[in-house]
């Protein structure tokens, strides 16, 4: 077995299940991707460019240093990956990173909403407000920046305005869970807001108990 492989699987378990649930929005295609802060190394481990999902093997898997300089794998790194060194390199608690395109993060990353604190469960494992962060070009500098200005917000999650999802964690786990949770309250809040009723959040003094509980 190589050094980083059990990261690498972690990713390819992850990204294939993922796929198969659609939150990378075509269940035969590429988007969205995945990384994992190699502990100590100051490397990540990330998915590749162009390879989809269903045919993703573990030694597809690439792992990059802080340079973005290559050190495993034989395919080009995800286009995103300065995005996810970015995060990581502002986010001392974050370990990994999903980027998603779920379909009801993204209705909400259409039309500019983003969500507040609606229930204690989510409030406690994602934060108080998943915030949505201003378009850029995938890929580009200009996104990479504008992720890092809404980072010190302590949230485990973020809409990406005309594009997708964002979901970080200390683990691949923790964030593969609060990539779901996103969705989940993503669609709550959807349906809620189609009824064009007042939507009912948390009180300020109940976000501020969750937030000690999270401490403790």
């Amino acid at each position: 077995m190589g050094q980083f492989d059990e990261d690498k699987q972690a990713i390819v378990t992850c990204a294939r299940w993922l796929s198969e649930h659609g939150y990378f929005g075509c269940v035969r295609g590429s988007g969205g991707n995945i990384s994992v802060k190699l502990n100590d190394q100051n490397m990540m481990a990330i998915t590749p460019s162009r390879r989809p999902y269903q045919e993703m093997a573990l030694d597809d898997i690439c792992v990059v240093d802080a340079q973005m300089k290559s050190v495993e794998g034989r395919l080009t790194p995800s286009v995103e990956a300065t995005m996810h060194l970015s995060v990581y390199n502002n986010r001392p608690d974050v370990n990994a990173v999903i980027h998603t395109h779920p379909v009801f993060a993204s209705i909400l990353s259409i039309i500019d909403k983003p969500i507040p604190a609606l229930f204690d469960e989510i409030t406690f494992e994602i934060g108080a407000e998943v915030a949505v962060i201003p378009y850029a070009v995938s890929g580009s500098a200009d996104l990479a920046q504008n992720v890092v200005r809404k980072l010190d917000n302590g949230c485990f999650c973020y809409i990406l305005q005309n594009h997708g999802a964002l979901s970080l964690g200390k683990s691949v786990d923790r964030a593969w869970k609060n990539a779901e949770l996103l969705e989940k309250v993503a669609q709550i809040y959807y349906y809620a807001l189609t009824t064009g009723k007042k939507i009912t959040t948390l009180p300020n003094g109940a976000i501020d108990q969750i937030y000690k509980m999270r401490k403790s």
